[in-house]
């Protein structure tokens, strides 16, 4: 009776496991740290990149709920202008500034950005640099794409990103204080036909903040939410995802061979899709027909 009692209770134990795993938006990791901290970004400068629309729009209207002292950074400056209008509507106290800049610019032009946004708020620094803005070109095959998309996406991605971040840590470690959140994708961490030259400057930011030390598919407002927890909470890494995506991260982290393997099979088929302006992420990738002629 009890060995029949533990294996019923471990089957449901697994079935409860599979369902929570199956509707999931983020990992285990993350989803067990509960709310964001406000002790954490209260007071605190958040300055936040792509800013103007999109993630970073919510972003920017939950960190100001926290508390926080808001620097909003893309090249439209009206659309910023709208942005902060926003959120001092919704939370009169809060403090926002805005500082319109172009990722692509050279080293020169972003210092002077860095040296602004250090100077806002009585020349507080920055506590915390949301690196947020990206470009994307549209979904296509490998050998399709050019060299004006590859700089077009390094400069912004890569490029623009690093160097930000390598003018303003001076300051920071001079501080001694100071932190640098990615919004990275699942692009940068497993193969994603289709986004050839989108998933390599993803792994390079990667590869580069990994190196310091210091995704997305869920609703902008989720993401925000689960970024500003994983943020507050201090992780090194965090995932935010709907399934699929989110099960062939785990794959790929942990059970490679298949996880390439099911990236192998799904890879023409994905491109496929997204030219015909299809779902790119359905199941049906996996488990539906060939690759049309």
């Amino acid at each position: 009776m009890l060995l029949l009692f533990a294996l019923l209770a471990g089957a449901a134990a697994a079935a409860f496991f599979l369902f929570k795993f199956a509707t999931t938006d983020g990992d285990f990791t993350l989803l067990s740290c509960g709310q964001p901290r406000r002790d954490k970004v209260d007071g605190k400068v958040v300055w936040i990149t792509g800013a103007s629309r999109g993630i970073g729009e919510v972003l920017s209207m939950q960190f100001a709920s926290l508390g926080a002292k808001l620097i909003l950074s893309a090249r439209n400056k009206n659309e910023l202008e709208r942005v902060k209008y926003n959120i001092v509507s919704k939370h009169p106290d809060s403090r926002v500034e805005v500082l319109p800049m172009d990722l692509s610019s050279d080293e020169e032009s972003l210092k002077e950005v860095v040296h602004a946004a250090e100077s806002l708020f009585s020349s507080a620094g920055v506590d915390y640099m949301i690196h947020n803005a990206a470009f994307e070109r549209p979904k296509r095959g490998v050998l399709e794409e050019t060299e004006e998309g590859l700089k077009a996406i390094f400069n912004v991605n890569v490029f623009g990103t690093i160097t930000l971040t390598r003018l303003l840590a001076t300051s920071m470690l001079d501080r001694g204080m100071g932190h640098f959140v990615v919004m990275s994708s699942a692009a940068g961490k497993v193969p994603s036909p289709g986004q050839a030259l989108y998933s390599a400057s993803k792994h390079a930011l990667n590869g580069y903040f990994a190196s310091l030390r210091s995704e997305k598919r869920v609703s902008v407002e989720r993401c925000a939410e689960l970024t500003i927890v994983a943020a507050t909470h201090g992780l090194k890494e965090a995932w935010i995802s709907y399934q699929p995506v989110l099960a062939v991260m785990y794959l790929v982290q942990y059970i490679p061979t298949i996880g390439y393997w099911l990236m192998d099979k799904v890879g023409a088929k994905r491109v496929d899709a997204a030219a015909k302006k299809g779902n790119a992420y359905s199941l049906n990738l996996l488990f539906g027909g060939k690759k049309s002629a």
